[in-house]
């Protein structure tokens, strides 16, 4: 079998075998197929597509290119939630925690930001002494003790997706959905939970920028996942603003926790609420109208705090205190109007310039640093009035530039727009795929 061969096939539109697809993967993730041919096929992909079968077998390889998680253990209890990346998106401080109190297993491995967009991961590390490297024995035993454990990635899960995705990223073969399918649901089922809720991102400071595009992904997703054994949902969720008001590490989860306290950001609280539901109801088999109720109730009475509170403890937190930023600015309203849209990937990115994120993968987090905005989308703000707060301990020189880069993100105007982006678009359940 030649690399050539599977290369022109699928240039003139041809469906790859599992053959194929296997030695591709294999071949490539051993370093035997090298990166101009690896890229060619990428290309030719991007141009003619797959069938959800090729994608199905390309997901499937993928999976299976390194070690897998086995969590068996907890039948049909263990539920897991992705997230296709944008700014605030601090759910999984909520979730987790929610879906653990009711009696799911979240056995989780996040990980960290880099760009405009944070880490789960990277969050959880405000908190003094919490361990995201855990031994395997240790990782299984809090998630049946506590029901949740959430720790780095580790091991070699899916190694040809780290080869292909860096690959993809310089060869501008990103933006393909077979390949954005196979990249996030090979990780996603290599860790082993038979539930797996996903949050398909779209708008300015999403992957996806339209809704539609942001359906699309999701269906293939679901119809994979759903071929390869697992019950898998998706809800399509709005990133045309931060969610919530505070972009940054310590800021989020000082934000998560408001909501475990049954406060904190309506958008927060809603997008948390729908995201537990559907995971309780593919790992519980509740309702969707139970698992809503028993959801809201175990956050408003506290269950979902309590639990929270023993998982962070338990995983090595020596306080549950954040770290404050020694810096701060507050960012005026040059002019009164109606908050109508926010370039969200820019806000991500000014928060990266206060320390909150990462531009490479070795850059040092700054955990106190980020951006707590004062007005959400439709707010009217008088001129003068705050619109946001910026926080910092490592860069208190960037200040300056971030508050006059802030300004110009928000579109403040005189007349209110009428349709605001619907904060939930669409829930696919899976079982009318």
């Amino acid at each position: 079998m030649r690399m050539y061969d599977i290369i022109t096939k699928k240039k003139r539109g041809g469906e790859l075998t599992k053959e194929e697809i296997d030695f591709f993967i294999a071949g490539f993730t051993r370093g035997e197929i090298p990166d101009y041919q690896a890229s060619s096929l990428l290309m030719a992909i991007c141009f003619v597509g797959m069938t959800d079968k090729e994608t199905y077998l390309m997901t499937d390889a993928m999976m299976h290119s390194g070690d897998t998680l086995d969590l068996s253990r907890f039948g049909e209890l263990s539920v897991d939630k992705h997230s296709t990346g944008g700014v605030g998106d601090k759910t999984t401080l909520v979730v987790a925690p929610l879906v653990a109190s009711l009696g799911a297993k979240v056995a989780k491995m996040s990980g960290r930001g880099l760009g405009h967009t944070g880490g789960t991961v990277d969050k959880l590390e405000s908190f003094a002494g919490y361990r995201t490297e855990l031994s395997p024995e240790e990782f299984m035993r809090q998630v049946e003790e506590v029901g949740i454990c959430v720790i780095g990635q580790s091991g070699e899960l899916a190694p040809a997706d780290k080869k292909l995705y860096a690959l993809r990223d310089v060869t501008a073969t990103v933006d393909s959905i077979p390949l954005i399918t196979g990249s996030i649901m090979s990780k996603k089922l290599a860790a082993g939970s038979k539930s797996i809720v996903l949050d398909v991102k779209y708008g300015s400071g999403g992957f996806m920028k339209t809704p539609g595009d942001a359906e699309a992904l999701a269906r293939k997703m679901v119809r994979i996942g759903r071929s390869l054994g697992r019950r898998v949902a998706a809800l399509i969720t709005s990133m045309d603003a931060p969610l919530g008001y505070g972009i940054g590490n310590a800021i989020e989860v000082r934000e998560a926790m408001e909501v475990l306290r049954g406060r904190g950001p309506s958008d927060l609280r809603e997008v948390c609420l729908s995201l537990a539901s559907t995971m309780l109801h593919l790992s519980l088999g509740y309702s969707p109208e139970e698992a809503r109720a028993l959801a809201t109730e175990a956050l408003d009475q506290g269950l979902a705090l309590r639990k929270f509170e023993e998982w962070i403890s338990r995983q090595g937190a020596t306080s549950l205190e954040l770290p404050l930023a020694k810096y701060e600015k507050t960012v005026y309203a040059t002019h009164s109007g109606y908050l109508n849209k926010i370039d969200t990937e820019a806000v991500g990115n000014l928060s990266v310039s206060l320390g909150g994120g990462r531009r490479q993968k070795t850059d040092k987090i700054d955990h106190t640093a980020g951006i707590i905005l004062s007005l959400s989308l439709g707010d009217y703000v008088d001129a003068g009035a705050p619109i946001g707060v910026l926080y910092t301990t490592e860069h208190p020189e960037a200040l300056d530039a971030v508050a006059s880069a802030l300004a110009q993100t928000l579109t403040i105007e005189d007349k209110k727009t009428e349709a605001l982006p619907p904060l939930i678009y669409k829930t696919i359940l899976g079982d009318e795929e």
